[in-house]
């Protein structure tokens, strides 16, 4: 959006927040029009919502422990809005009209450029010698990104435009199509509306009705909506065979690597009419379950799955609606032991900072459509929305969703704990002299249980803007609570010094998974407790507990400080700093008692009660 501060004001605001969807800053210092200030005007002229932006043109970015913009100025201003203003009219396809004023900044000439969104039907905007798509720019976070073939659905909305669902399937035929799925369309369209006219029609209307085929030179095709939403099973396999979901148990809080040893997967797959509640039973069937006592006071307990049952269907179903099934990739549902991580193929077409917008924006709009019709989907852009409400009702976590269009994937996850529980305060109490907001401290907590944050998670996490989320995340790190990794847009947050050592001081109680036998440790092995340990030790494990992938030299000499300090089993060990049993037996545990480094306290390998304990120096003649 148009800003009406000052450049100063604006300058004040890059050094409290860094570079935004609205707000650039960029050095000039050469006084030649360079590239890039034409993309940023494109993509700020393009983004859907916007509302434009301003472009500060002789502010310099210096790197330093944050990074610190500074009024350089611009030696030749007039000629710098000449060339602009030129460039506007003749290098995109249609004129781009852009606003520009010299603001001085102590002695520095600022050159200001207010860049106004087009209308719909001007966009997009693009470089007349480069095209479609990639000549066009839309404007990400604070990025400049080149728009891809899905990008241009966001323009051509309303317009002349076939999406990927529409386009016919070569090698499909009719005989592709389940009876079966067509019914379950059936059921599903009489259930939500007994009265709709196109229960009366034959099979291949339906189909015809919903876009599931075209018809070509008198000829029924079947269309990619077609195959994926009615298609027989082995078809979909044939045709698409990266449209499953992969329902995946992790032992712990961190991925592990090790594909064919460390976690449990089930593959779903089937038309997307049936397979929506198969996927929705699978997860709800294995979530840890809360109860309650009814309204009727029977006294009857009612056991319900931790998620609210709308949270769970309303992530399943979108999921579905908005993948991208030009990415061969499956979509992958990850349940580890705190929370539930979904991981869509495909990059969200609406702007993160937009999530709570109404209006959606489809990249399947066929399918997106079934799916309304048959009331799994409300289509009006709430999903985000009544999600966060629902967790919001039952006293969760917000979730978190991040988009990432250099990977193409959009990922949601969800906490199974409450905010903020007595747990959490008590754990939180060893930064009390740090004097945190409620927002830190559920970000602290975040942290805790999945290892890192970034500006864009702790903003959905907590519903603050970039500004504030930029500043609270600065001062946890000024304080050493947290570490930055990466820079500018890449920027995430790690446990940093103060907090590893007050997590050290007052360890979290370590909690006990329900059915634990399913993520792999025996209940009955996890009796070492972490408040146990020296504190040095301690320290150390609770940084291997939040680090995914440690170092394995690293790895190795932490498990021989262990098992120094006492005889421990490999599911013991395992517990402490949140790595699976199995990978670390394979991996650590038995190449380092075959060198010699550690020794069993059992002389059968393969003893239940096996544990571990560093190898006895043997003893030098004297």
């Amino acid at each position: 959006m148009l800003s009406t501060k000052s450049a100063l004001e604006l300058i004040q605001i890059l050094n409290q927040s860094d570079e935004a969807e609205d707000l650039e800053a960029k050095a000039a210092s050469d006084e030649k029009l360079g590239r890039s200030v034409l993309e940023t005007i494109c993509a700020l002229a393009n983004e859907p919502d916007l509302h434009g932006g301003t472009i500060l043109l002789g502010v310099t970015r210096e790197e330093a422990l944050f990074p610190i913009y500074a009024p350089t100025g611009v030696s030749d201003p007039d000629k710098l809005m000449s060339d602009i203003s030129s460039a506007c009219n003749s290098i995109f396809n249609i004129p781009i009209r852009v606003s520009m004023k010299i603001e001085k900044v102590g002695t520095a000439n600022i050159l200001r450029v207010d860049v106004k969104e087009l209308q719909a039907h001007q966009k997009p905007a693009y470089f007349s010698s480069t095209g479609l798509p990639r000549g066009a720019y839309r404007r990400v976070g604070p990025t400049d990104v080149r728009c891809t073939e899905e990008d241009l659905l966001v323009f051509f909305q309303g317009k002349d435009n076939a999406s990927f669902d529409s386009h016919i399937v070569d090698g499909a035929t009719m005989e592709d199509i389940d009876p079966v799925a067509i019914a379950a369309y059936r059921k599903a369209r009489s259930d939500s509306n007994p009265l709709a006219e196109e229960l009366n029609w034959d099979d291949e209307e339906i189909l015809y009705a919903v876009g599931g085929v075209r018809k070509v030179d008198g000829r029924s095709r079947v269309t990619t909506t077609g195959v994926l939403v009615f298609g027989k099973t082995a078809s979909i396999r044939r045709l698409f065979p990266t449209h499953r979901v992969d329902y995946i148990r992790v032992p712990g809080k961190t991925w592990v690597s090790d594909v064919e040893k460390r976690f449990d997967s089930v593959d779903m797959r089937g038309p997307i009419i049936t397979l929506v509640g198969r996927i929705i039973a699978t997860i709800s069937d294995d979530l840890p379950s809360a109860f309650r006592l009814p309204d009727d006071h029977s006294g009857q307990r009612l056991d319900m799955p931790l998620l609210p049952a709308r949270v769970i269907r309303e992530v399943v179903v979108n999921a579905l609606m908005h993948r991208s099934y030009q990415v061969f990739q499956p979509i992958q549902i990850i349940r580890y032991a705190n929370r539930l991580v979904i991981n869509n193929p495909g990059y969200s077409l609406k702007a993160e900072e937009r999530f709570d917008d109404p209006g959606s924006v489809s990249r399947n709009p066929h399918i997106a459509e079934i799916l309304h019709d048959t009331r799994f989907a409300e289509n009006k852009g709430s999903g985000i929305r009544v999600m966060r409400q629902q967790l919001q009702q039952s006293g969760l976590t917000l979730p978190t969703f991040t988009s990432d269009r250099t990977a193409d994937l959009f990922s949601a996850s969800f906490l199974f704990h409450h905010f903020l529980n007595e747990d959490d305060w008590k754990w939180l109490a060893a930064f009390k002299r740090f004097d945190l907001t409620s927002d830190q401290q559920r970000a602290l907590v975040f942290v805790r249980e999945t290892g890192s944050i970034d500006n864009s998670i702790y903003r959905s996490l907590t519903q603050t803007d970039t500004l504030t989320a930029s500043k609270s995340l600065r001062r946890l790190r000024s304080a050493e609570v947290l570490t930055s990794r990466g820079v500018g847009a890449k920027t995430f947050y790690e446990p940093g010094p103060a907090f590893l050592a007050a997590v050290a001081m007052e360890p979290p109680p370590v909690t006990m998974e329900p059915n634990s036998h399913v993520m792999g440790v025996p209940a009955q092995t996890q009796t070492v407790a972490a408040k146990d340990l020296p504190l040095q030790l301690r320290r150390a494990v609770t940084k291997a507990a939040l680090t995914a992938r440690m170092n394995p030299r690293e790895m190795r000499a932490l498990i021989s400080q262990l098992c120094s300090w006492r005889a421990l089993s490999a599911a013991e060990i395992g517990r402490l700093i949140q790595k699976a049993p199995t990978y670390l037996s394979q991996t650590f545990l038995n190449p380092m008692v075959s060198e010699g480094a550690l020794e069993f306290v059992h002389n059968e390998p393969n003893h239940p009660e096996q544990r571990y304990r560093t190898a006895t120096a043997p003893t030098r003649p004297a």
